[in-house]
């Protein structure tokens, strides 16, 4: 079976079970109990849909929603795959791909990262402005599945719409949100202090495992995209103290 036939295959179980969504949003490590915010109308657990991969990391269920936060339609991933799992690029970012031939138009991406910038602080929000791929990996290398360009253009990879849009939105509700450069590294392990001294000289501001794919294969697509940093950690070298899985998950 062909890549395009597997994503196709996927879609067609999925789009049958939605309820007409043109918003996703991917729940990153610790963030899954936004799902309790949502008026759930279908589960889907991800071992169900054909060619599907499935999520082995703990904070992460398993499983597409869709429902209703107030009165937009909405999907939800709750629980994502990563490089470091031994899925490659393209397994990684399938799901979004199965989002474009289901009518996704809008994506918001979240994450658990680490602090980079020294102002800082674990619970922060960081709105994602721009990215650094550092994983030694790209979802475009090989066949050029589509529908968009071989060499898609990344300036607008992270919508300015959309961060105006949800800027506003943390004002009205008294959020603070920081803003800055998400950088991505491969994991598992997290990073060496000397890591992350470059990674602040490089010009990020939150180090993380994940979410580029995802963005990069969202260009490509055509579907506008925004993503959030929840700051769980400082960084390594930071502060004095050992960096855990549990801490990520609790901050988050």
């Amino acid at each position: 079976m062909t890549p395009i036939e597997s994503i196709q295959r996927a879609a067609d179980f999925i789009a049958p079970h939605g309820n007409g969504a043109r918003i996703a949003l991917v729940l990153g490590s610790g963030l899954g109990h936004f799902t309790e915010r949502m008026r759930i109308h279908c589960r889907i657990p991800y071992r169900d849909i054909p060619g599907f991969p499935v999520s082995t990391v703990a904070g992460h269920a398993g499983e597409i929603l869709f429902g209703t936060v107030g009165s937009t339609a909405v999907m939800a991933m709750s629980g994502r795959f990563h490089y470091y799992e031994g899925y490659d690029m393209s397994t990684i970012t399938l799901p979004v791909r199965v989002m474009q031939r289901i009518g996704i138009e809008k994506l918001i991406l979240t994450n658990a990262a680490g602090g980079v910038n020294l102002d800082y602080r674990p619970g922060d929000l960081m709105l994602i402005s721009d990215h650094i791929n550092l994983s030694g990996a790209n979802p475009l290398i090989g066949p050029n599945i589509g529908p968009g360009p071989r060499f898609p253009d990344l300036n607008s990879a992270w919508d300015r719409g959309m961060r105006e849009t949800i800027r506003g939105a943390a004002e009205k509700l008294g959020i603070s949100m920081r803003e800055g450069v998400y950088l991505m590294m491969s994991g598992p392990s997290y990073e060496t202090p000397a890591e992350i001294r470059m990674c602040r000289l490089l010009g990020a501001d939150a180090v993380g495992m994940s979410t580029v794919p995802e963005a990069i294969t969202a260009a490509q697509c055509g579907i506008r995209t925004a993503g959030i940093s929840c700051i769980t950690n400082m960084a390594a070298g930071i502060l004095d103290q050992p960096i855990t899985h549990k801490e990520v998950i609790e901050a988050g």
